[in-house]
């Protein structure tokens, strides 16, 4: 059970954490600025009998600036795994466990994903404790849709994995999302400059800090802005998903059809060109018998 009397400090003030539930609650922390904290997150982290850390050296910093004293266990990719079924067996004894990583909501390009799995196959109960997300305060502020985004994390290390990677998203209409580190974000964004083209984007450096910085403007000027120059902290790009495909002209389509009608069978050169001109099958297809009732 977690201990009723558990506390922490606001500003020289004590405060007294309530009692938790069991169960495992994944608790967003500050992303730079640590007073971007929630009274809600700070309770939980105080009353939980242990605080599974993705570097308890990086969480000592918040803990004990808000006199939170208890328990604290690293979790991190290399042990999460092995880790995964005793931390199970502990909240399922009744324990309230709390989850943070270095900053940020914990599992987005951070450690948790294999424990919160066991934690469902198990039936036992998680708890999310909504709070800072780099990736949500760079979308907010890049000036780019936000109706529909997805998120992809970090690319991969190697110039030509990331090239392949990049490519596979050209098509996506959405607006996307990625994390860099300092030292690969030239790179990346003449990659994206070159296989996206020029398309409108934003980098966020330092997030709510005291240096933080937005730069905005397509692909090919932010390459050529953080080409020589050195940067400090990850950074969050946010790129401008690929235009609606335009229609194709109508006789250049009906055109191919009639080419591809001429040496296959029809239904063969109505999925040609419905693949080729991205057209809707049935408007091929129509077109297809209006041409063989011409005949």
């Amino acid at each position: 059970m977690t201990d009723p009397h558990s506390g922490y400090f606001i500003a020289g003030s004590a405060f007294t954490a309530p009692p938790l539930a069991p169960g495992l609650y994944v608790v967003a922390t500050p992303i730079g600025n640590l007073r971007d904290i929630t009274i809600r997150a700070l309770e939980t982290l105080a009353a939980a009998s242990v605080v599974l850390c993705e570097d308890t050296r990086m969480s000592a910093r918040l803990l004990d600036h808000y006199g939170i004293k208890g328990r604290r266990i690293a979790l991190h990719e290399h042990n999460e795994r092995h880790k995964a079924e005793e931390i199970v067996r502990h909240v399922a004894a009744g324990e309230a466990i709390a989850l943070i990583s270095d900053a940020g909501t914990p599992l987005l390009s951070d450690p948790g994903f294999p424990l919160i799995r066991a934690m469902a196959e198990a039936g036992q109960p998680v708890f999310p404790i909504p709070g800072a997300s780099a990736l949500l305060s760079a979308l907010v502020v890049a000036g780019l849709p936000t109706d529909a985004f997805a998120f992809h994390g970090f690319l991969p290390n190697k110039a030509g994995a990331r090239a392949n990677a990049i490519t596979a998203l050209r098509d996506s209409r959405e607006t996307l999302v990625f994390y860099e580190s300092p030292r690969r974000l030239d790179d990346t964004l003449a990659a994206m400059a070159k296989i996206f083209g020029e398309r409108q984007a934003a980098v966020a450096l330092e997030l709510t800090k005291r240096f933080e910085r937005v730069s905005r403007g397509t692909l090919a000027e932010l390459a050529a802005e953080f080409a020589d120059n050195e940067t400090k902290g990850e950074a969050v790009i946010v790129v401008a998903g690929a235009d609606a495909p335009t229609a194709p002209d109508a006789a250049d389509w009906q055109a191919a059809l009639v080419e591809a009608m001429a040496d296959q069978p029809t239904r063969a050169a109505v999925d040609e060109v419905t693949k080729k001109y991205g057209l809707k099958r049935k408007e091929v297809y129509d077109a297809a018998l209006a041409l063989k009732a011409q005949e």
